[in-house]
Parts: structure tokens; sequence; C-alpha cells
């Protein structure tokens, strides 16, 4: 039989100059005098007074909540708000997010230039080692399906435009790394494949709910070594969350990781929300219909840890954002995370 054997270390990915960045930055703020020097400051640390004002801020602008009656038509026309967004602003809404490989080097296909794979040497009790995060298995040997000679295969959910897509496209191609990307609304899918860096042969772009069970994959179940979720759980209903990430997780090779990015409890987009637009504790709803929950360390962890997956990294991104020209100081939360899925090691009985 098969047991499910949880290892701290996985195999790892690093840049040819050695260790990779400190996580979310390293600009710190040690003089006050400087705040207005750059634009962002990273890993910044809140006064008991400043967590106690935003709690307040939160509390406040949530104590009127939309009609129960009016509120499940933004779950149910949540496609329709999205659609409008996307028709409205097309790609240039959001920035390429060139980041990505900084903070999610996992990203980067174990071929590419300057990398390289190792599994540390990590052995189970009886002398297996466990099945490497990058290495292909199919169901069968007749299965076809987008990408299914491909080494190395990830999955972006809720890749709206492709401002995660193209950076990953321009970095893996020439690689045997293969990606998918599915959105709910099928203007973002549509504006992705029209796109001129869109490349089929890198890439599969389609129209998925992922809050729907019943809507299949073009691929076979865990079959994939990286699911990226970046600011997508937080413009799902909070209640729909654990089924999703559940169903990700199901479609991770044992070794495979999932790569979340999202809003962070009290973060400023949270206290400029205004009476009214509240659905429900930390979850709100913009002026164009889209929707937004804002998360904390612990809530992330039971989110991935209830779904299988283990801890690699859950880190609360804490930045002060300077308006230099207007001498305005802003602060920001993120979460980022990753969890893992366990290895599966034969074992006889």
């Amino acid at each position: 039989m098969r047991r499910i054997v949880k290892l701290t270390v996985c195999a790892v990915r690093l840049y040819s100059g050695g260790r990779p960045p400190v996580p979310l930055g390293g600009r710190i703020l040690t003089d006050p005098d400087d705040i207005f020097q750059h634009n962002m400051w990273d890993h910044v640390q809140w006064t008991e007074e400043e967590r106690e004002k935003a709690q307040q801020k939160a509390e406040e602008n949530s104590k009127e909540k939309i009609p129960v009656e009016e509120q499940s038509k933004y779950d149910r026309e949540a496609h329709k708000y999205w659609d409008r967004f996307y028709e409205m602003h097309q790609s240039k809404f959001f920035r390429n997010r060139n980041w990505l490989f900084t903070e999610f080097p996992e990203l980067l296909p174990p071929d590419a230039a300057g990398m390289y794979t190792g599994s540390l040497g990590i052995e189970s009790g009886n002398g297996e080692k466990p099945q490497p995060c990058s290495s292909s298995t199919l169901t069968s040997e007749t299965d076809t399906f987008p990408g299914q000679h491909a080494a190395f295969r990830i999955l972006e959910v809720g890749c709206g435009v492709g401002n995660s897509v193209f950076p990953i496209i321009s970095t893996i191609r020439g690689s045997k790394a293969f990606l998918y990307c599915c959105d709910f609304s099928s203007r973002a899918v549509e504006l992705i494949q029209e796109h001129p860096d869109y490349d089929p042969a890198v890439c599969h772009a389609f129209v998925r709910d992922i809050c729907d069970p019943t809507y299949p994959f073009p691929f076979p179940p865990e079959s994939l070594d990286i699911i990226l979720v970046v600011f997508v759980l937080s413009a799902i209903h909070p209640a729909r969350a654990p089924g999703v990430v559940k169903s990700l997780a199901g479609q991770l090779k044992p070794g495979g990781i999932m790569l979340f990015r999202d809003y962070g409890r009290y973060d400023l987009s949270q206290l400029r929300f205004k009476k009214g637009q509240c659905l429900s504790e930390n979850f709100y709803t913009r002026q164009d219909g889209t929707c937004v929950y804002f998360f904390t360390k612990d809530e992330v962890h039971h989110l991935f840890s209830n779904a299988g997956l283990e801890e690699i990294q859950n880190l609360e991104d804490r930045r002060l954002q300077v308006n230099r020209g207007k001498k305005v100081v802003m602060h920001r939360v993120w979460m980022q995370s990753k969890y893992r899925k366990p290895y599966l090691i034969s074992a006889s009985v």
C-alpha cells in the first residue's frame, strides 16, 4: 500500500548565485527621517495604537451590512461583474507581476538556465526516496491533453488578463515546462488568447469556475507541479474557499506546491470601504460589484492545512507605501504562503 509521509524539506531550486533573495523584500526603515526617500518600505512593524485604530476602522465600516436578500446576487452574478470589469479595463488595469520569480522561485522549471534541482538526499524509513516535485506521471499512456509531454506543469487560477501568465511564458519558453491558466471570466480568457505573446505551444488558457467541482480540468488529477493562486481566493465567498483549495490540492502531484498571495487583514483597501459595502465579517463588495476578503495568517494556515497540505511558508507582508509628492504614508498588508502536498511513499504492510 501507499502511505503519506510528511517531509520538512522539498526539492529546491536556487539561483546560481546562491540563496534566493530575502522573502518580501529587504528595504527596512531604520531612521524615521528617511521615510520619504523611497516609495515602499518592507517588514514594517505596527504600533499597538496603529493596530487598534485599524481595527476600529474595520469595525466601523462593517457595522452596516448589505441586506441578506441582496447578498446572493454578488455570488450568483460574479462572472458578469468580472466580465464587465475586463471589458472596461482590458489589460491596462494591473501591471505585469515581474516580482513573481523573486518571491516564488518554485515557478522556475528545473531545466531553466542558472537553476538546479536537488532532493537533498531525503529518504523514507524504508530507504526509498520520495518522488521529486518535477517528475512527470500520466494516468495512462493513452492520455491526450494539452501539455501532456511537459516535464514540469504549472496552473494559474484566476489568471485575469495575464499579468502573471506572460512573465511566466517568457521565462519557461524553450524549457520542458507548460503553463495552464484559467479564469471564470470568458472575456479575460479571450484577452489572453488574443495577446501577441500567447503561445499554445507553452500555454493553454481556458474558462473555468473553480467554485464548481463539476467543471473539468484539461489535465489528469495529480499532474501539476505548481499551482499559483494570487489575489483569487479573496474574490470568492469565504464559505466557498475551503472547497476550492481542497479541489485544487487534488490536482497537485505528491510533492507539488501551491503558491498563494492575497489581501491581509486591515490592509489600506479594507479600511477605505464605506458603510453599506460589507457583506459579512471582513468581506466586502466594491462599487463595480466585485468582492474581496481580507485574510489572517491563522485563516490561511487552516485553509491549506485542512486540505491536506503542509506549510512551507506562511508570512504576513506588512509594508509602508509612501506618496512622496503628497507626503502621505499608507499601511499595506498582504499574505504570502507556500503549501506542499505530502509525498506518497510506497511501504509494505
